[in-house]
């Protein structure tokens, strides 16, 4: 099997018709190609199956598809659309501006045009753009024999074969069926013998990001989506829910990380696009971060008169910042399997306000040893008050630690309850909040501690 770059010069030399009836090249290899060699990419989709071809461009990002859709002749664009399943050519079609979207849609089959519109009708984001109407539905009256028919004949054409879908005359669903249960039984059986009237629905104007949790939590390879009189509409497959959670994972820890969503590959965005998805956060965070050199300020008459205060000012707000930052990550990421939600926030309240108060007594009594340490073994010479300057460091840990799981973990469910989203209070801005706060508890503490000494008037 040749390398990515001979599979180029073949193509260079158009040799490649030829190298693909004796060696079909695999999926992985025709994504890595695509990335890597993006303007070479439309040629080589020129000469393969379009089978072949539409399994891979499912798996393809966005403009990577746009590139190869409008690199190759109508007829073949109009051959590769066609092939694609429903739900797969509507992602495609959905991310697209209207004109590019109306110039395609002539190319398509008539049916296919028919289809495609009708599920491109669904809101963006909605269940109904995820979904394929190429399935099995059978009658409760049907024997096992008839369905078994049904298959061979129709089967072709469906995305997954798992399940069958029992509907009525007026096209309602009343039950899905394992395949498994059609192959174990005499053929003479009736459906409604197999029937338990138990099933899982999606409706089609449910939120795509909703299936995620669905999927997970009964284990399905298909859920069949319906309207709001119960009527089949389609059905949505694990591989493209798998593909949602992936992006959606992928967002959230881009967020989280200070960020917005990048929406392509790292090496594949510009250096202009990464700049912009990046500077507007950390210009955002870095004025949060002035509030903490106005805090200072505030705080000069302590410092100028305890000088040693500063020296453990990195240490306080930086344990408060971590604090934050692991409570929010925590928080989001149980949020997102749907553990928790805005009714739960008592509970997180206490278990946070608990878990704040070990951490940071913990962290207090590592650094009061330290202070401890450093005076007796004479590394640092912290003076005649070091006792009262390490219970200082120790209940200020206590407090900006507890205080940062505090705010750490509501940010997140306080946001989502007003509709935004909790990945946007991602744990650098939860740092920068614990960082300003942190100085206030840290000062407050050394008044009340060291008032009749070091801080005496």
């Amino acid at each position: 099997m040749p390398n990515l770059n001979d599979i180029k010069n073949l193509l260079q030399n158009n040799k490649i018709t030829e190298f693909v009836k004796l060696n079909k090249l695999s999926p992985r290899d025709i994504i890595e190609f695509t990335n890597r060699y993006t303007n070479s990419a439309g040629k080589l989709f020129q000469h393969l199956d379009v089978k072949h071809a539409a399994r891979v461009f499912k798996f393809l990002r966005k403009k990577k598809q746009e590139i190869i859709i409008k690199s190759l002749p109508d007829e073949k664009a109009a051959e590769l659309l066609n092939a694609l399943q429903p739900d797969d050519r509507t992602a495609f079609l959905g991310l697209l501006p209207g004109n590019a979207v109306k110039e395609l849609l002539k190319i398509l089959a008539p049916e296919t045009r028919a289809e495609t519109l009708k599920l491109l009708g669904y809101p963006e984001g909605s269940v109904g753009r995820l979904m394929t109407p190429d399935y099995i539905a059978i009658k409760s009256t049907d024997t096992v024999q008839q369905v078994l028919e049904t298959i061979r004949q129709r089967g072709q054409a469906a995305e997954t074969l798992n399940f069958l879908f029992v509907v009525d005359d007026n096209g309602i669903l009343i039950d899905d069926i394992n395949i498994k249960e059609f192959l174990v039984v005499d053929p003479s059986t009736p459906v409604e013998k197999l029937m338990d009237h138990q099933f899982i629905a999606l409706s089609a104007n449910d939120a795509q990001t909703e299936t995620i949790a669905i999927f997970r939590n009964n284990s399905r390879f298909a859920l069949p989506v319906t309207n709001e009189t119960g009527v089949l509409l389609g059905i949505v497959t694990s591989d493209d829910v798998l593909r949602l959670a992936e992006k959606e994972n992928t967002r959230e820890i881009q967020r989280i990380g200070g960020s917005e969503a990048l929406e392509e590959p790292y090496t594949t965005i510009t250096f202009g696009r990464l700049m912009k998805k990046r500077a507007g956060w950390l210009v955002i965070l870095f004025l949060g971060e002035m509030l903490t050199a106005t805090a200072m300020g505030h705080f000069e008459g302590e410092i100028s008169k305890a000088v040693v205060l500063a020296v453990f000012i990195p240490l306080i707000i930086s344990s408060g910042g971590n604090s934050g930052s692991q409570a929010s990550s925590i928080i989001i990421r149980a949020m997102a399997l749907g553990e928790i939600n805005f009714k739960s926030w008592f509970y997180v309240m206490r278990k946070e306000i608990l878990s704040g108060l070990i951490l940071g007594s913990i962290l207090g009594l590592v650094g009061f040893l330290r202070i401890f340490l450093w005076q007796h073994l004479h590394i640092q010479d912290y003076g005649q008050h070091w006792f009262l300057i390490g219970l200082t460091v120790a209940f200020s840990l206590v407090g900006v630690v507890m205080w940062g799981t505090l705010s750490g973990s509501m940010l997140p469910i306080i946001l989502k309850k007003l509709g935004a989203d909790p990945a946007a209070s991602s744990a650098p801005f939860v740092a920068t909040l614990v960082d300003v706060t942190g100085l206030i508890i840290y000062f407050t503490v050394a008044t009340l501690i060291l008032s009749n000494t070091l801080l005496q008037s």
